[in-house]
């Protein structure tokens, strides 16, 4: 098991102004948590995601790095860093020794079909929580059976578990090996997106069967109460986390709405997020009766409730600090 490392005690102070700020205004003003795309390219063409199917060059190194920048001096504190598949830069260990200079925890989500070919163990140095996703679609099933390996690269391990409708029924079996491997889980519905089919499966069977899993196997699963409970609750989405794009821009107030606002590597992300124009996005993203099940958007609000913040912290703080 990995352990999590510690950042300046200021950087947290921080963020707990932040979300006092957000607590007094009962509004997701401050984010704290931010997926960075940082390449669109990608070596999975799963059924239930869109991002392969619009092809975009990649960004430059130091353009990434400034947005890196930008986002460590808000009031983020964690960094996903995402795609495509990001092990398809050939800069990406530039960009992780970058981050480790940064008063950031960094997440790192990766099909992890180019483990073999990348210095993972040096890799993992750098990254607090190495999220593999492991599915049907991502057509990698056997890497459950690696995931002892990946665990004792020394990062916080975790499957992330995308679950289409016909296959529900094998869950069970996926977080088995999790478990037994000491390795966390993140589950989360197939959301049906702009071009593609839909796979999303029954809500209330989705719910029901991951909190008998939660039960059966504890600490293994980190997706939030909160999240299951509200995944099918009209306008319990926020901005309590941000989206960047792999051209640079931000999606304000979110991905599904398909809304582009600053350019992060020229534009400073705390003064957009107290302007009028960020003000107004939110109020969208308030009334948007889509009801996308976006993990991301529908999972995370400690900013405004300790209460569901410490659920979705409680596996980590039991077994690391």
């Amino acid at each position: 098991m990995g352990r999590l490392r510690t950042q300046p005690l200021g950087k947290y102070l921080s963020t707990a102004r932040y979300a006092y700020s957000n607590f007094v205004m009962k509004e997701h003003v401050y984010p704290f948590y931010c997926s960075f795309k940082v390449i669109q390219r990608c070596d999975s063409r799963c059924d239930f995601c869109n991002v392969w199917k619009y092809p975009a060059p990649d960004m430059p190194t130091e353009k990434v790095l400034k947005i890196i920048d930008n986002i460590a001096g808000s009031s983020i504190l964690l960094l996903s860093l995402e795609g495509g598949e990001p092990l398809l830069r050939d800069d990406i260990g530039d960009i992780l020794k970058h981050i480790r200079t940064r008063s950031l925890h960094l997440l790192f989500t990766t099909s992890g079909k180019l483990f073999d070919k990348r210095p993972m163990v040096e890799y993992s140095k750098y990254i607090d929580f190495l999220h593999v996703s492991i599915d049907e679609g991502h057509r990698n099933l056997d890497y459950f059976e690696r995931l002892p390996e990946f665990v004792s690269w020394g990062s916080i391990v975790c499957a992330q578990i995308v679950v289409m409708k016909q296959y529900l029924q094998d869950l069970d079996q996926k977080i088995s090996k999790c478990h037994k491997a000491g390795a966390k889980a993140v589950v989360m519905p197939a959301c049906h997106l702009n071009d593609t089919d839909d796979f999303l499966p029954d809500l209330n069977e989705f719910r029901d069967e991951v909190f008998r899993l939660k039960k059966k196997y504890p600490r293994t699963i980190i997706t939030t109460d909160k999240y299951l409970r509200t995944l099918d609750v009209p306008h319990s989405c926020n901005t309590a986390s941000i989206i960047v794009d792999s051209d640079g821009m931000l999606y304000y107030p979110c991905r599904t709405l398909m809304d582009k606002s600053i350019d992060m590597s020229k534009d400073s992300l705390l003064e957009f997020l107290s302007s009028k124009a960020a003000a107004e996005a939110r109020q969208k993203m308030y009334a948007c009766d889509r009801q996308c099940h976006w993990y991301q958007y529908f999972a995370t609000d400690s900013f405004v409730s300790l209460r569901s913040g410490l659920s979705a912290l409680e596996p980590y703080l039991q077994d690391i600090l």
